[in-house]
């Protein structure tokens, strides 16, 4: 057998060396028998001698060089084998199924297996399935974590192609099988000290005082210092205990140095710094609240900084007495249980009513736009905006393309008044053409951008001007040129009724405009029940002055029959779950024209019954669920809604959920209401 072996290669070719010079040899001989005969015969002889004698060495060294190199391979071979086998590196060999078939040292030791383990590799670690390994791939990766230790895995598919075809047990033809060598990386240390590195990273928080006049006015003024003093050793006191600076840099403001590390235990305890500031009190009679905004995860400090700047901006936009974490991924909302305090003084509505006015006097006409399917407030402001750029000579459009039942009423009076163009109110397509650099685009009771009635006029106006009531979220109207939004404030009309005031004088508001501005502080304060501070019954008092007419506003939202009957109904099906939380459907059916502004109702309705603090009705509607939150005081609906993609008011929220039916959706919300109580997020 050793016989028949052919050797090929390099080897093969310096074997033969000595065959070829016998060749040359020979050749050497004929030249000399040419010159002398004599001198050939010797070279002759030599030549026989020689090839004799390589003849002989060629016959009998051969069997000695193959089991020379067999030997050499085998030894070599078990000398990988063994090398395989004591590495250090934790490797493993596994068929294209995923079992294993044969593993080293190492891999016993951090497994605890022992060497006729067959089972598949994701009995040892579950997150290397099947799915993770090699298939169409030559080579994949994960990391996962086993015991305690992280773990970085590299599978690498090997063929076995070859080896069939070198097999003469295996057929080669239509064979493609292979194993699939898996290497185990202990990364346990590199990532230790990767997230050591990280939560030493720089994060910047602003602290904000929401309150701080208006706390200071209930005391007595010998006292007030006292308060300051107590309020500032707690929070510089709480912030050192997580090793933190604060510097005060106002009277009600303080920037914040603090390591990731420790935003990650406030977070934990849900900012409790909130709650433990409230505790403080002299004979205040109310009680200090604080607004955070934290920036993290920043290219740099200056971009932390920026992040933090952000977060406050939310926070106070969202009512205060909340803490906003921002990175450059996600925003983070803790907090937000107390209603916004109203502030006495009109002082910023002056100065946003002058900028309006300039920014106005600036443009050609005045595009007005609120959100999609528009309520009596939102229609109400528009109204008022468009009052205003009347005074001031400008051309005004008010986009409306979907009126629902409420504010029908509403536009036939204002369209039955011949002094009003037919152009006031046009559809999206309309105003796209009428935008360009000469327009100015007023958005009206929405400062989210993809609610509003036409998106697409966000991008062709350069000017843009936002009045809102609504909390702010993480979407908002960017690059505004002028942005009022008050969350304190009853409703938009609320704060167009007080821009109106001071927009210029002797303007006169007509009864009709007075009362589609009453109609909208009415419904969103729920007659004046929910919401409502000094300045709304001021607004209120000046309507009524302008001619608003109560009776008259009244019968322009008397209930339709079916309409009534279906609110009825949603109220009569209503389920309490957790002994407080009414949750009920509003099945309106095609005999309702606007089933969603019922649900609404129908949760301002629940709210009458004793005990329930936060009431949720669901309407599907346009293959949307619309959900319809309202809460008295003590129950933060808005962030219950934020969950679910929507958003509103701390007492007033909303959301829409497709591809989904209402059971579905309410077991949902039940479950995050569920979550919410056992994680301390709602009282």
């Amino acid at each position: 057998m050793k016989n028949r072996v052919r050797i090929k290669g390099k080897l093969r070719t310096y074997l033969l060396t000595s065959l070829y010079l016998g060749i040359l040899m020979i050749a050497v001989t004929v030249a000399i028998f040419l010159i002398e005969k004599r001198a050939g015969y010797i070279m002759a002889g030599f030549t026989v001698l020689y090839l004799v004698i390589i003849g002989v060495l060629m016959f009998y060294n051969k069997p000695i060089i193959i089991n020379e190199l067999i030997s050499f391979a085998t030894e070599y071979g078990q000398i990988q084998r063994k090398l395989l086998r004591e590495l250090e590196l934790p490797y493993v060999l596994l068929d294209d199924a995923g079992h294993v078939m044969w593993m080293n040292k190492a891999f016993e030791a951090l497994t605890h297996k022992k060497k006729g383990f067959v089972k598949p590799i994701w009995d040892i670690f579950p997150e290397l399935t099947r799915e993770r390994l090699p298939g169409s791939l030559d080579e994949t990766e994960c990391s996962f974590i086993f015991e305690e230790r992280d773990f970085h895995a590299k599978c690498r598919k090997v063929s076995l192609k070859e080896m069939a075809e070198n097999s003469d047990v295996i057929s080669p033809e239509g064979y493609d099988g292979y194993l699939i060598a898996v290497y185990l990386f202990d990364e346990t240390a590199l990532k230790l000290a990767l997230r050591e590195n990280d939560d030493q990273s720089l994060a910047v928080a602003l602290l904000y005082m929401d309150n701080y006049d208006e706390a200071l006015e209930g005391i007595e003024e010998v006292r007030r210092s006292l308060l300051t003093a107590l309020i500032d050793r707690k929070i510089n006191k709480y912030i050192a205990s997580l090793d933190g600076i604060a510097k005060k840099i106002e009277k009600d403001k303080f920037l914040i140095i603090l390591r990731k590390k420790s935003v990650a235990e406030l977070s934990e305890s849900k900012f409790d710094i909130l709650e433990e500031v409230k505790t403080v009190n002299i004979g205040n009679e109310m009680a200090v609240t604080l607004s955070i905004g934290v920036g993290l995860d920043g290219l740099s400090y200056a971009q932390n900084y920026e992040f933090a700047r952000t977060a406050i901006d939310l926070a106070l936009g969202r009512g205060g007495d909340q803490a906003v974490v921002k990175t450059g991924e996600k925003i983070l909302y803790y907090g937000g249980k107390s209603q916004q305090v109203e502030k006495n003084t009109r002082v910023r509505a002056r100065v946003k009513a002058h900028a309006l006015r300039e920014i106005i006097a600036s443009k050609d006409r005045v595009i007005i736009m609120g959100h999609r399917y528009p309520d009596v407030d939102c229609f109400g402001a528009a109204v008022g905006i468009y009052r205003i750029a009347q005074s001031l000579d400008r051309k005004a459009h008010i986009v409306l393309n979907d009126v629902t039942t409420s504010v029908q009423p509403m536009k036939d009076m204002i369209m039955a008044q011949d002094d009003y163009e037919e152009d006031m109110i046009i559809s999206s397509d309309q105003a796209l053409d009428l935008a360009g650099n000469g327009a100015v685009l007023v958005v009206v009771d929405v400062n989210k951008p993809s609610i509003t009635e036409c998106p697409d006029l966000l991008k062709l106006c350069k000017s843009i001007v936002v009045l809102d009531h609504h909390r702010q979220g993480t979407e908002t109207i960017e690059n505004a040129t002028l942005s009022y939004v008050e969350a304190y404030a009853s409703s938009t009309c609320e704060m167009v009724t007080e821009i109106l005031q001071y927009i210029t004088e002797g303007i006169k508001v007509r009864s009709d405009e007075a009362d589609c501005l009453y109609s909208g502080m009415m419904i969103d304060t729920n007659n004046f029940m929910t919401k409502t501070g000094v300045r709304t019954f001021e607004a209120a008092a000046y309507l009524r002055r302008a001619g608003a007419d109560v009776t008259r506003v009244r019968k322009l939202f008397r209930d339709d029959v079916n309409e009534y009957k279906a609110k009825a109904d949603a109220v009569r099906r209503a389920e309490i779950f957790r002994g407080c939380y009414a949750l009920s459907v509003c099945d309106a059916g095609t005999e309702v024209h606007s089933p969603t502004i019922v649900g609404a109702q129908a949760a301002n309705e629940l709210l009458n019954i004793k005990g329930i603090r936060a009431s949720f009705v669901f309407t599907d509607y346009q293959d949307m669920v619309h959900i319809s939150a309202r809460s008295i005081d003590d129950v933060n609906v808005q962030v219950i809604m934020e969950k679910l993609g929507g958003g509103g008011h701390m007492n007033v929220a909303a959301a829409q959920l497709e591809d989904i039916s209402v059971s579905d959706a309410m077991q949902m919300l039940k479950d995050l209401i569920a979550k919410m109580l056992d994680e301390g997020e709602l009282d």
